[in-house]
């Protein structure tokens, strides 16, 4: 029995791989970044911390992974493997897409059952991948993919956080993550079974999970990463217990929880339950986790689909107004910090061409439409509170 996960970061390394270690079945990594690939098969270990719960930490033995590069050797890998996982970020599902494809071509010519599970904190990635994946096969391919083939999705709720300078100095693959264990995955598109891995919970009824995550607990962060970068705060457990974000973020959850439940049948006080447990995990002071890290790439986080503007759309879709989501979105469009070239090319559209530009441009909203004109209205409010240097 063996897996193959696609991506070698932090999610990949701390949540992915140490489940599969801990349930004692071994795995390839396979990794866009040559230097990390070699630095996995040359320390073959790493050491996984989980935060808050020493006890339960350990290292990760038996490390080995592959450069995208060897195609032949990847594809050797996912005809020998049960199961594959990509945890590489979902704008790059379309990269791997390839690799994977290759990897069926090979299993179909061994026969037997394959799973790929996608762990992407991103909108619909299994049908992503799954679309790159079919133009690519053959007759006979297609029919043993139809037959045998699940692409799949996992939620993700386990955060890895960034190492310290002393911890990457003993170990400079060691991956701090919080203490949460369960891995949900949509059972309805498996074909045959999943190994047995610690933390693993199929849902039957997935529909909506997924989307439930993301417009819960990254629309909670970001609006605790980018208000709190704008009242000057460093660590996000820290801003998130300030009294003014704690407001907005109360809002934000009432706002999408009513949308999600309208849109997936869930009960209001089961959805806010949920929300309840990622004001926690934001709250949690043994997770040091940083805004900075958390705001990196603003032009992205204000996309059209993304954690903000996705949510507030949704919001407004099922007829509630998203007031203190677009309080989060005033705060992200300010967002700069002179490290992150993504807030310096935000800084420069918003000061040369405007607000109006960064409403269009950026979060593909009318500037002059419901949603644009509530965004201008955030914004004179935090100014108005004297948030805006």
């Amino acid at each position: 029995m063996s897996c193959v996960i696609f991506g070698a970061g932090k999610i990949a390394r701390g949540f992915i791989g140490h489940l599969l270690f801990i349930s004692g079945i071994p795995c390839t990594y396979v990794e866009k970044f040559d230097g990390l690939t070699d630095l996995i098969n040359e320390r073959g270990s790493y050491f996984v911390n989980i935060l808050g719960n020493p006890d339960d930490s350990c290292r990760v033995t038996g490390a080995k992974a592959l450069k995208f590069s060897q195609e032949d050797e990847v594809a050797a890998a996912i005809a020998e493997a049960d199961a594959v996982f990509t945890a590489v970020g979902g704008k790059n599902l379309l990269e791997i897409a390839p690799l994977i494809a290759k990897g069926i071509k090979a299993k179909a010519k061994v026969g037997g059952k394959l799973n790929v599970v996608t762990c992407e904190n991103w909108k619909l990635p299994a049908n992503i991948l799954r679309d790159a994946i079919i133009p690519t096969l053959d007759e006979s391919e297609l029919a043993y993919f139809n037959e045998n083939v699940g692409i799949t999705e996992a939620v993700i709720m386990r955060s890895a956080i960034e190492a310290g300078a002393d911890q990457l100095r003993e170990d400079p693959l060691v991956v701090n993550v919080q203490n949460f264990w369960e891995l949900p995955v949509d059972a309805s598109r498996l074909k045959g079974n999943l190994p047995e891995i610690k933390g693993l919970k199929l849902v039957e009824s997935f529909t909506g999970f997924l989307e439930r995550k993301f417009y819960t607990y990254n629309a909670a962060n970001g609006t605790t990463s980018f208000v709190g970068a704008l009242l000057g705060y460093e660590k996000i457990a820290d801003a998130a217990h300030d009294e003014r974000i704690i407001e907005i973020l109360e809002g934000v959850y009432s706002e999408t929880a009513q949308a999600l439940s309208k849109k997936h049948n869930f009960p209001l006080d089961e959805q806010m339950a949920f929300t309840r447990t990622s004001k926690a995990k934001l709250q949690d002071y043994t997770i040091v986790d940083f805004i900075e890290r958390n705001a990196r790439d603003p032009i992205r986080k204000l996309g059209p689909d993304d954690r903000l503007v996705g949510s507030a759309r949704l919001v407004l879709e099922y007829g509630i107004m998203p007031h203190n989501l677009c309080i989060a979105i005033a705060a992200a469009i300010h967002y700069y910090n002179e490290t992150d070239e993504f807030a310096i090319k935000l800084k420069e559209i918003r000061e040369t061409q405007g607000i109006d530009a960064v409403i269009r441009d950026v979060c593909k909203v009318d500037p002059n439409g419901t949603l644009g004109l509530l965004i201008k209205e955030k914004i004179e409010l935090i100014k108005e509170r004297g948030w805006l240097k």
